[in-house]
């Protein structure tokens, strides 16, 4: 019996909506797909600002801080609104999901422990005001050094955090000693510029062997997989639905060609993460391909008999010595020296705080022009 493309994505992990927009979910939530949480991020809390449609939750914010807030000077009440305005977005959407809202601390405090695990604590108590239990929020937090230490620091009172920006292995490594939900490594770290340069995305035919990052992932779900971490793994920076199959495999691969689809979700979907992270263009195409072929287990993390995940050697593996590494420990000086000299990671890094970093900038512009209206 054939099924949608996205059908068989959700039968090997749980799909999450990357989406502030409302009507986004409650459209699939109608349709019978079960989402379970909602990601967020700068970027996203901008576009939902700069939206028409959106006007009146903006101007909710800005009225509710310059009435209750107004014994602050002016860029005190743009941060406020700013936070407020995310919390009032994850509310809308809250309603369609099976499990969590996640929303991220400011990159501008991202080398400041003590300044992020504050923000994270803000942001929860501020969802928490607006309906949406602590049970039921996840705080997104890049990972530096520094704020993987306020995930250790805020996880002990009870705040689940999500290690996004992250791009290695001891990266995700120093997050399941923090004891992070989850970590999100990313597929596509040029993610947020594709949008506004599409030049930027390469379409490689077979993602899952040609993709450059696609070995990172694997290790990154090989490791823990074989450290037995609670930390789940959530895929994200999926641009299209071209990026989540795995290798061409007859009738789906013809499908995915017919549509027009490159195969990264699938891929991804196919090294069996507990969760990922779908934008709407993504789950439109998916919903739009069938095939009666379920998608397969990325054989470079099945065992010789194909029945079970990371138990077979291979070039992608992480040594014992990588693995037994204290990252955190000593003010997290291992994972300094690690990102250090990781070029790679260390640029993807400052990439994203900087884009996130400049769309912020970009949401507290909008917020203070309402301010001073």
């Amino acid at each position: 019996m054939s099924q949608t493309l996205l059908y068989h994505v959700s039968a090997l992990t749980a799909v999450d909506i990357d989406s502030m927009d409302p009507t986004v979910s409650a459209r699939y939530t109608k349709a019978g797909v079960k989402l379970h949480d909602m990601t967020s991020n700068q970027a996203m809390v901008c576009v939902e600002a700069s939206r028409p449609e959106r006007a009146d939750i903006v101007k909710a914010a800005i009225d509710q801080i310059k009435s209750t807030k107004a014994d602050l000077d002016l860029d005190a009440q743009v941060l406020e609104t700013v936070d407020l305005l995310a919390a009032l977005f994850c509310k809308q959407v809250f309603p369609y999901l099976a499990g969590r809202v996640h929303t991220q601390t400011s990159p501008s405090l991202a080398y400041d422990t003590e300044a992020t695990a504050n923000h994270a604590r803000k942001l929860v108590a501020l969802l928490e005001e607006h309906g949406i239990p602590r049970s039921r929020v996840c705080i997104k937090i890049p990972s530096t050094p520094e704020a993987l230490l306020a995930c250790k620091e805020v996880e002990k009172e009870g705040i689940r955090t999500l290690a996004t920006s992250l791009f290695s292995v001891t990266q995700a490594l120093a997050a399941h000693e923090a004891g992070c939900l989850y970590i999100a490594p990313w597929l596509n770290p040029a993610e947020l510029r594709v949008h506004f340069e599409p030049e930027l995305w390469t379409d490689y035919a077979d993602v899952a062997n040609e993709h450059p990052r696609m070995p990172i992932i694997r290790q990154i779900v090989r490791t823990y997989r074989d450290i037995g971490t609670k930390t789940e793994i959530l895929p994200a920076s999926i641009v299209t639905g071209k990026e989540v199959r795995n290798a061409p495999f007859s009738a789906l691969e013809a499908n995915v060609r017919l549509t027009g689809l490159h195969p990264q979700a699938v891929a991804l979907a196919a090294t069996a993460p507990e969760h990922l992270t779908l934008p709407a263009v993504v789950l439109d195409q998916l919903s739009a391909v069938t095939s009666a072929e379920p998608i397969p287990i990325d054989p470079k993390l099945a065992s010789a008999s194909g029945q079970s995940l990371s138990l077979v050697l291979c070039m992608e593996c992480v040594s014992e010595e990588v693995k037994s590494v204290k990252y955190l420990d000593n003010d997290a000086a291992a994972l300094k020296a690690s990102i250090a000299a990781d070029e790679q990671t260390r640029v993807y890094l400052a990439d994203a705080l900087k884009i996130f970093g400049d769309m912020e900038a970009k949401t507290r512009e909008i917020v203070r022009a309402g301010l001073t209206a």
